[in-house]
């Protein structure tokens, strides 16, 4: 069981990316939005100075990058006000994280309120099935996580973050943080 849980832990890694709509392949980095903006704000790297989230100037993938990094921070109430001043509105990206924001304050059904909501936008999104699915797990449920991780298997998600990090939670009980 060790070898399997080393197995899929390292499957998982590669995959990081997708669960935070970056480039990156690792949890995020620490940046001047977490280690010196004032409580709510956001870096803003062209003007070189901590931004309301409101900011016209910021935009959404600005927005959302400080999202995954707050959250990741355990800072939710910060992550949800940049999440709340993103201009896509209810796209299945926002509904995704606000349903993982809302799942990590302690809020479990109101984040798997908001993950349906993100399905129903957008039946294909894996990684608000992957999120899911790792409510899922922290539930019980075992049985209905693997039935989302075949749904994500179905809608081309084989090889994603997405997959790795509900294969492993489906498979060892833990969830991840990001």
């Amino acid at each position: 069981m060790l070898k399997l849980t080393a197995v899929l832990f390292a499957t998982a890694l590669p995959f990081a990316a997708y669960a935070a709509g970056s480039d990156d392949t690792a949890p995020p980095t620490p940046t001047e939005t977490t280690t010196e903006c004032k409580k709510g704000e956001v870096f803003d790297t062209k003007a070189k100075k901590c931004k309301n989230p409101q900011d016209a100037s910021l935009d959404d993938d600005t927005r959302f990058g400080a999202v995954r990094e707050l959250a990741y921070a355990g800072r939710y109430t910060d992550a949800l006000a940049a999440l709340d001043a993103m201009q896509e509105g209810d796209s299945d990206r926002v509904l995704t994280y606000r349903g993982f924001i809302t799942r990590k304050a302690g809020d479990m059904a109101g984040g798997m309120a908001f993950y349906a909501r993100a399905l129903a936008v957008n039946p294909d999104n894996i990684l608000a099935r992957s999120y899911m699915g790792q409510a899922l797990v922290e539930q019980g449920d075992i049985a209905a996580a693997a039935r989302q991780l075949d749904e994500i298997r179905n809608r081309n998600g084989t090889g994603t973050w997405a997959e790795a990090a509900l294969s492993h939670a489906v498979g060892t009980g833990q969830t991840l943080s990001y």
